[in-house]
């Protein structure tokens, strides 16, 4: 990867270049034609869809052919619980609860509380179980139906996960692992075993079922990685190779990269007080003029303005609005502060509310979980 951006499981820093990542990744961008495709099966595109925010993919076509001949597949997504859970992390979250009630599919949903323990020597192992439990509540706010629904915590789950990771484990050589991952002779070998467990999931109803059932992983591509390793074994050991659907980064509210729980100030939590949220867009960078009388004069740039973008992620679905917030942006007629305003107000709401609902997961969560 190159200096003037970083993308690996662990850390994304700088400005993305997204069409140079497909190139080095070796993923495939997502085609109009499968667009296409997916809105004759689904009847709509997903806003997610439609402004490229999903943008790359592995075998999503594959998937599309596999349920147009009748066979239905699975999802698969997962949330590293080393804290609690930003709008970052929600982001993939929406469009995989769309893709299960456009497609009545079944989403096993990973905690790797396992690895963040491995991965960070600060983090107790109680503290990422509590995460664990704590993130499944955001997930579960968001309205994912608890018949077509499972978490696995990975210390919670490990007998069904072991025994399909030491069947991956067996074909994966340590030299392929420290190449993919970059992993050092100081690393520890809990990390270098622990791609296995993470591609297990993809294999679970497989297995359970007794015969092969496609996988679809909607994740950030910061994750691809893990299952260019996935790929390469799954038929050595009997099983289809796992899709993927790629999404970007949602930025922080600060100057370049994405939303980080290291920038607390940068990044809105699920728990956050919405008057603390609220407060935190309003300090947001816009990229705008020094004076009113200059962005009246000159326009903004919506390019680099973190307000924009999140209404262009998360909070404005009709298309239109994003246009005509853009073109007000260029021209001058739409001050910073006024974009802010707006902005704050949508989050402000949606925390609340989704608040409500997240408390009320609570009594629900012992649903969703698989335990062995």
């Amino acid at each position: 990867m190159s200096e003037e951006f970083i993308v690996t499981p662990w850390e994304v820093k700088g400005f993305v270049d997204y069409d140079r990542l497909i190139r080095e990744f070796g993923t495939q961008p997502l085609t109009d034609d499968i667009l296409n495709r997916i809105h004759k099966l689904a009847g709509e595109l997903h806003v997610h869809l439609r402004r490229k925010i999903f943008f790359s993919h592995r075998d999503f076509d594959w998937i599309l052919d596999k349920y147009e001949a009748g066979e239905k597949f699975i999802l698969y997504t997962g949330r590293g619980p080393s804290g609690h859970t930003h709008l970052g992390h929600l982001l993939p979250w929406f469009f995989t609860r769309w893709l299960q009630e456009k497609f009545n599919a079944k989403l096993i949903f990973q905690m790797t509380n396992d690895e963040k323990f491995l991965y960070r020597y600060d983090l107790s192992m109680e503290d990422a179980l509590k995460f664990s439990y704590e993130n499944s509540l955001d997930l579960i706010a968001l309205g994912f139906k608890p018949e077509r629904t499972v978490i696995l915590i990975d210390t919670l789950a490990s007998k069904t996960l072991y025994n399909i990771a030491i069947k991956i484990a067996k074909h994966v050589t340590t030299s392929t692992v420290k190449a993919i991952f970059g992993f050092e002779d100081s690393t520890n070998i809990g990390m270098i075993f622990f791609p296995a467990i993470q591609a297990a999931p993809c294999f679970i109803e497989s297995v359970l079922q007794s015969r092969n059932i496609p996988c679809l992983i909607p994740a950030a591509i910061d994750q691809d990685p893990y299952w260019r390793m996935t790929r390469d074994v799954a038929p050595k050991i009997g099983f289809y190779k796992p899709a993927q659907v790629h999404c970007k980064f949602l930025p922080g509210l600060g100057v370049g990269g994405k939303m980080s729980s290291s920038m607390p100030e940068t990044c809105i939590f699920t728990i956050d007080d919405p008057d603390e949220a609220y407060r935190k867009v309003m300090n947001a960078f816009t990229g705008g003029r020094p004076t009113r009388e200059e962005q009246r004069r000159l326009g903004g740039n919506p390019e680099v303005c973190t307000v924009f973008q999140y209404e262009y992620y998360l909070f404005e679905d009709n298309d239109n609005r994003v246009k005509e917030l853009e073109l007000m942006c260029r021209s001058g007629q739409l001050l910073c502060g006024e974009c802010k305003l707006e902005l704050a107000a949508k989050i402000k709401t949606f925390l609340t509310e989704h608040q409500r609902k997240r408390e009320a997961a609570r009594n629900v969560v012992d649903r969703y979980l698989y335990m062995d």
